[in-house]
């Protein structure tokens, strides 16, 4: 019987690569950088094309106890809820690739306490870092550009840039060499105009991470995952504003839906409401890493262990 051939596509675009962190060598103090992007196909289609980097873990962090988390995740964590550092040095040992820090509102949410969190959680990790403001656009522009200054030569990305929003931070990611974020609903036409507004800034696309946003499992993915799916094609068909890696936060997602917040009141069917939660987190990350993500942001340690074992076998050539 004769051996079948496998149909290939043959793609003219890449994926620009990105690095977070900075070395010493680098100017900076992290122990190790983080490259993504790189592809040349879709994802894990390695015998059509490259795929020179693994997609990457990210694991979330607060710069506070965080008032709105499952109780579930605030047990995974135990004490290292109470201090950033503390949380970060955790996270680094559970093991996350990158470090986002989120700023949560509070009264004492200010320029230089947001430098002081970010200094203290360099200190206690050599881990790239994201920074995410809290979410208000004001407050945004306020803390992150004393935060992309306090964290000079560490080449870390700052987020998150949205229409509203951009001008400031990406005026303070060209003034202190960091990256940025770049934010959009679900439109693969929107992502590609807020890259074309932010590089017109004169801030490079290898300094872009885009996130074109998602629902959860069950909320809205099957959506946010074809729009991922058309910016991964787009890019590998040569449009260079949509050549860019690819961030999701499906912890985040995952964990505010009724099925993982749920412990009382409840079907039996769902199940143990421990073991639920971490299958919605795991099972929206992977889908998502199968749509093109290169860096995933979780929030339990269960499901960054299980979302390692998943990636590690997809690129085991």
């Amino acid at each position: 019987m004769p051996a079948i051939e496998i149909p290939k596509e043959k793609w003219s675009g890449q994926v620009k690569e990105v690095t977070l962190g900075a070395t010493a060598a680098d100017g900076g103090t992290r122990v190790k950088t983080v490259t993504i992007g790189g592809e040349t196909t879709l994802p894990f289609l390695h015998f059509e094309g490259q795929m020179p980097h693994r997609p990457v873990i990210a694991i979330e962090i607060m710069d506070r106890p965080p008032a709105d988390w499952s109780p579930v995740l605030l047990e995974a964590w135990g004490d290292a809820v109470q201090n950033p550092a503390d949380w970060a040095k955790a996270a680094e040992a559970a093991g996350a690739e990158i470090i986002v820090l989120h700023f949560s509102l509070g009264p004492d949410l200010s320029a230089d306490y947001a430098q002081k969190i970010v200094r203290a959680v360099l200190a206690a990790t050599g881990l790239p870092l994201i920074v995410f403001g809290p979410g208000q656009a004001d407050l945004d522009n306020e803390i992150l550009v004393p935060v992309a200054e306090a964290a000079k030569g560490e080449n870390i990305a700052l987020g998150v840039c949205e229409d509203k929003n951009y001008r400031t931070i990406v005026a303070g990611a060209l003034a202190h060499g960091q990256l940025v974020v770049a934010r959009t609903a679900m439109d693969v036409n929107l992502a590609k105009q807020l890259n074309i507004l932010i590089s017109d800034m004169g801030l490079p696309l290898e300094r872009i991470l885009m996130d074109p946003t998602t629902g959860a499992l069950g909320y809205g993915m099957e959506y946010g995952y074809s729009v991922m799916e058309r910016l991964r094609l787009a890019a590998l068909q040569g449009d260079g504003m949509t050549q860019l890696p690819m961030i999701v936060t499906p912890g985040e997602e995952a964990w505010r839906t009724k099925e993982a917040r749920a412990g009382e009141g409840i079907p039996a069917a769902w199940g143990d409401w421990v073991e639920r939660g971490i299958n919605w987190e795991t099972l929206t990350a992977g889908t998502l890493v199968e749509s093109g993500a290169d860096v995933v942001v979780l929030r339990h340690p269960e499901s960054v262990k299980r979302i390692d074992a998943m990636i590690n076998a997809l690129m085991n050539n």
